[in-house]
């Protein structure tokens, strides 16, 4: 009778998921199709780790270019504070700051405090600007292949300053950039209203339509083609990889106008492009749902995600944190990053200063509490042991304890937001 009762159960719940599914149809249905699609890709503990490691790094590279924009580049760290309520960032700015003191600089001055970025830093910022200068050709040439993929080879200012950081471009690029390379770009806005300024292509340039693909095929001397980065052991789905290369490569830089829209050699063409899009990034990684910004420009698929979860060889469509996000498998061993951009070295720089600043307040501050509990008369048995937990609880505070209540869920998922959000300052 129980054993009856539990199939009748199963049949009703069944009944009401079929039910449910029914009635989304159109975008909701699309909705619910992705939001379940984007769990099914199995997860790559590297790669799900090189996405998350410069997560304080984000919150640093903040208050870097907050200071860098004060006046002599020193503000209060009350005026921080402010900063982190706007950042969505609750807690104390001063214990923030303080644990990272081979980066931020705190003195007290007239009763009160303020905060400057340390010599160090400011000798990375100096050699940051440097590169820059250095940089410029190439920010020019990157510039012109993203217009030349584009449909009418011009993209939106709007869309294009989303994505800017994640190519590499300084924030003043249209006044850097554009300006001194008049014979490649121009600034067009043809209908007056400020949202629809964009940057035009003035010339082709042939020597840039070619993709980083078809680059390592000519140095190979082959044909163009993809590569995959799976275990052997996933024999289906390089199958499937085999099959899909085994049909000619659809450069991204050519015209798609006589391509059938879900046809496969429009499908093999949008790989060829994502891939090409992801080259030009720093990271080998670009958020989904800003890359679909520019679906009308890309000549992108509504259902971007479902195509990027066809070819697991090329491509690994995470949703950590929430954020759903596509990397180059190619571009990565292990967790590395295997070809850096020098704007990626510098960065790393700022993290390694900010870990040995890290590392310096670990020490200080255990060593204080080990002083407080001799005066008090406590025995402190295995100090090394205490040293390493001491060092882990720092680095879960800096993770979030001090940053306000990241352990409520929604707290979390408000911070973890701001800090993935390549649109912040």
């Amino acid at each position: 009778m129980r054993c009856n009762s539990k199939m009748a159960i199963g049949k009703h719940l069944r009944g009401i998921l079929y039910w449910n599914v029914g009635l989304f149809d159109g975008p909701y249905r699309s909705h619910v199709h992705r939001k379940f699609s984007l769990w099914s890709m199995k997860k790559d503990p590297d790669l799900e780790s090189a996405l998350s490691r410069n997560r304080r790094w984000i919150v640093n590279n903040q208050i870097k270019n907050i200071l860098l924009r004060c006046p002599n580049q020193v503000a209060s760290v009350k005026f921080l504070q402010k900063k982190f309520k706007t950042l969505d960032l609750q807690g104390n700015a001063l214990n923030w700051l303080k644990k990272y003191p081979c980066c931020f600089e705190v003195y007290l001055e007239n009763d009160e405090q303020y905060c400057r970025l340390t010599k160090q830093m400011m000798a990375l910022v100096d050699e940051e600007e440097c590169l820059k200068d250095m940089q410029e050709p190439v920010f020019a040439e990157r510039l012109a292949k993203l217009l030349m993929i584009s449909s009418n080879q011009r993209l939106n200012v709007m869309k294009l300053n989303e994505l800017k950081r994640n190519f590499g471009f300084p924030d003043d690029y249209l006044i850097r950039i554009v300006p001194k390379y008049p014979e490649l770009f121009r600034v067009v806005n043809y209908t007056g209203r400020r949202s629809s300024m964009e940057i035009e292509l003035k010339t082709w340039n042939p020597n840039l339509a070619v993709s980083a693909i078809e680059k390592i095929a000519l140095k190979e001397g082959r044909p163009p083609g993809f590569s995959c980065s799976l275990p052997s052991s996933w024999v289906k789905s390089w199958e499937r990889f085999e099959e899909f290369n085994s049909t000619p490569y659809i450069s991204p830089y050519t015209d798609p106008g006589s391509l059938v829209e879900g046809s496969k050699e429009m499908d093999k063409r949008i790989v060829g492009l994502v891939h090409e899009l992801l080259s030009l990034t720093l990271w080998k990684k670009l958020s989904i749902l800003k890359l679909s910004h520019f679906r009308k420009e890309f000549c992108l698929p509504e259902k971007l995600n479902v195509l990027l979860l066809k070819h697991p060889g090329v491509f690994y469509v995470s949703n950590k944190y929430q954020i759903y996000t596509v990397l180059l498998r190619e571009g990565y061993s292990g967790s590395e990053l295997i070809d850096k951009d020098p704007a990626v070295i510098v960065k790393d720089k700022f993290g390694e200063l900010m870990q040995e600043g890290l590392h310096e307040y670990n020490q200080r501050h255990y060593l204080l509490n080990l002083e407080k509990k001799r005066k008090k008369g406590m025995i402190t048995s295995r100090p090394e042991k205490k040293n390493n937990l001491r060092n882990e609880m720092s680095e879960n505070e800096d993770q979030g304890g001090d940053i306000g209540g990241i352990f409520d869920p929604e707290e979390r998922k408000r911070f973890y937001k701001i800090l993935f959000d390549d649109s912040a300052p």
